[in-house]
């Protein structure tokens, strides 16, 4: 991605429309293009998304800033945990006695907790954990997951092969 001042931002209403679900502003068709150049390539020029989606590159950078700005996207990089050194992965279910939300901030803050989603079914929250090894597996789990008040059990589904982990979906 290409650096430089960010400009200001766009005054075109589309841009910020709400959602018809009330979840925060919605992107417009453009925007959403652009976030699916960046799905492709997040170091992709600007210079080039607007040739795609038919913008100048300022255009590009003004409304790639406001996705930032609004949480509706964040650009990094996605790396394979088997190849830094994070050789086991799995989705934690966790049932909880009492505030689901404060055991979901505790376990949100642990580093170890890539993904923390409240549910609705046979677990009052999803929790997928990136580990080195069994042993810190094992750690995560019973000494400071099962550790939060308020968790009354959990039930571990270890990933054995990952065969499809995609971002592509924001846009379709």
């Amino acid at each position: 991605m290409q650096s430089g001042p960010v400009a200001s931002r766009s005054a075109d209403p589309r841009d910020s429309r709400e959602s018809k679900n009330g979840g925060g502003p919605h992107p417009d068709a453009v925007s959403l293009a652009i976030i699916e150049q960046l799905q492709e390539d997040g170091r992709r020029p600007y210079a080039a998304i607007g040739k795609a989606v038919g913008l100048s590159e300022a255009a590009v950078r003004q409304r790639v800033q406001k996705l930032l700005d609004q949480g509706v996207m964040q650009i990094v990089a996605v790396t394979d945990p088997l190849t830094v050194g994070f050789r086991r992965q799995a989705m934690v279910g966790v049932n909880v006695e009492g505030d689901v939300e404060s055991v979901a901030d505790a376990l949100a803050a642990m580093d170890e907790c890539e993904y923390v989603v409240m549910t609705a079914g046979s677990f009052d929250l999803m929790v997928e954990i990136v580990c080195e090894d069994d042993d810190h597996l094992l750690e995560v789990i019973n000494g400071r997951i099962r550790a939060v008040p308020g968790v009354r059990s959990t039930e571990s589904f270890v990933y054995l092969r990952l065969k499809k982990q995609t971002y592509m979906w924001g846009t379709r």
